[in-house]
């Protein structure tokens, strides 16, 4: 018995077709997790974005509240918590500044600034600054003829 081998080629253009199946297969789910980590990336900042604004709105409308009854009652003690909307505020530093007609949100991206004017219409002046990292209550206060913020609740 004696076996003459054959000069066959059809075997390695299978073993090319496979690899390069195998290729285009990596490569296409490359791509789609490329896709999918930018719909999340996206999706979360919309979110952060959409929350801290909320967030600002509830405290500017405490503030108004708060200088509502500096101006109604002599002498008002007030003091309202606001619950904060939860944001990912990954290494970014967020802070709450509270001016005499404005409420400012500094963002150190500088994606979510925001400034949102007060009447300032109460009998009070008004000071604060919050860090917003890891703060999930800020309380708007009114005594003694200053309303300010903070995330310490009422001593009285």
């Amino acid at each position: 018995m004696s076996e003459k081998l054959k000069a066959d080629e059809s075997a390695a253009a299978t073993e090319l077709g496979y690899i390069f199946t195998f290729l285009l297969g990596v490569m296409l789910l490359s791509m789609f997790s490329l896709w999918a980590f930018g719909i999340e990336n996206s999706t979360r900042e919309n979110w952060n974005g959409a929350a801290i604004k909320d967030n600002a709105d509830r405290i500017a409308s405490a503030i108004e509240r708060a200088d509502s009854a500096s101006r109604n009652i002599n002498n008002a003690s007030y003091a309202e918590p606001v619950h904060l909307t939860d944001f990912d505020a990954a290494g970014d530093t967020i802070t709450l500044l509270l001016l005499e007609r404005e409420l400012i949100v500094d963002d150190s991206t500088n994606m979510h600034s925001l400034t949102i004017q007060l009447s300032g219409a109460g009998n009070s002046s008004h000071s604060g600054e919050i860090n917003l990292n890891g703060i999930d209550v800020i309380w708007v206060i009114h005594e003694n003829g200053q309303t300010y913020i903070t995330t310490k609740h009422p001593s009285w």
